[in-house]
């Protein structure tokens, strides 16, 4: 009979995940990662990874999922494709279920990640990866010296913009209201592009496309007047949402739905560590997640030597 019980059990096989297990699994420790869908998790939906070092050409990111499985998997973690229905983290044997099974950890690393909020358009899942975008710091580069629409009007939004309007021809940052939600620190930065264009009080209620976007048609807010911008990418970045449902009641988050843990990844539960985009941070990119599992199985093993 199998044993479900593991020194570490990590929920999420995306970056984050897969870097936990791996360093877990080097420092001895029986680790299991539990995916819900593929290895790789959102990265998995980007065609080319360009900023993780190492791949001078970029990387398919379901490649690179796949790959990360394969390196922790080398050295004794186990992966299930099951989804987790439930948890118990407050206990000293912590309890993860899923449909089919119940399994016990000494340990547990939080890394389900977070999916960025959808505009809701009928077509816009289809249109992801063919000029459809939520990510600028992963995909603008496919878009230097063209035209892309942004939509939203916070930080994401404007460092967004502001970082599009170094290689692209023109920017548009498409808001609902008629002034920025983000912080005045970006002001300066806003003045200087000479190429961008903002489109206030305003809304995109259809993303025009053939094989890949062809431009955007944009409502007024104010007299319900449809214009249409051509362009050859949209980059949606009205916020993100956070994989914690599972989590509320058990660990701390913050208002946004974001797990509370410090720079070593602990929460508020002995032996909890959360790491990737679910993590409250400044930066959510690959690398970042990365490094939070490498912290995280470093601070798990320490848990496991001198708390239990």
């Amino acid at each position: 009979m199998e044993n479900n019980s593991y020194d570490v059990v990590i929920i999420g096989g995306g970056p984050g995940g897969y870097a936990a297990a791996l360093y877990a699994a080097r420092a001895g420790l029986s680790a299991l990662v539990l995916e819900k869908f593929s290895p790789g998790g959102q990265m998995a939906t980007t065609d080319v990874v360009e900023n993780y070092p190492g791949f001078a050409d970029g990387v398919n990111g379901f490649e690179l999922g796949m790959q990360m499985k394969q390196g922790a998997e080398r050295f004794g973690v186990k992966t299930k494709l099951s989804e987790v229905k439930s948890v118990e983290l407050a206990l000293e044997s912590k309890v993860i279920r899923t449909a089919k099974e119940t399994f016990e950890a000494k340990t547990v690393v939080l890394a389900m990640g977070a999916f960025p909020r959808e505009l809701g358009l009928p077509n816009e899942r289809e249109l992801r990866g063919r000029g459809v975008s939520y990510c600028a710091t992963c995909d603008g580069m496919f878009y230097k010296g063209k035209t892309v629409v942004i939509v939203g009007g916070g930080n994401t939004a404007v460092a967004d913009a502001i970082f599009l309007a170094k290689i692209c021809e023109k920017v548009y940052v498409v808001h609902r209201r008629d002034e920025l939600r983000a912080s005045k620190t970006y002001m300066e930065a806003l003045e200087k592009a000479e190429n961008m264009e903002f489109v206030w009080s305003a809304e995109v209620v259809e993303i025009e496309a053939g094989e890949l976007v062809t431009g955007v048609k944009v409502k007024s807010r104010k007299d319900d007047k449809v214009t249409e911008i051509p362009c050859d990418g949209v980059f949606v970045a009205v916020g993100n949402v956070p994989n914690t449902e599972l989590l509320k009641g058990q660990v701390d988050l913050d208002e946004a739905g974001y797990v509370l843990a410090d720079e070593t990844t602990q929460t508020n539960l002995p032996g909890v560590f959360a790491v990737g985009d679910l993590r409250k941070k400044p930066l959510r990119q690959i690398v970042t997640a990365v490094a939070d599992g490498a912290v995280a199985s470093k601070f798990a093993e320490e848990y496991i030597d001198h708390c239990l």
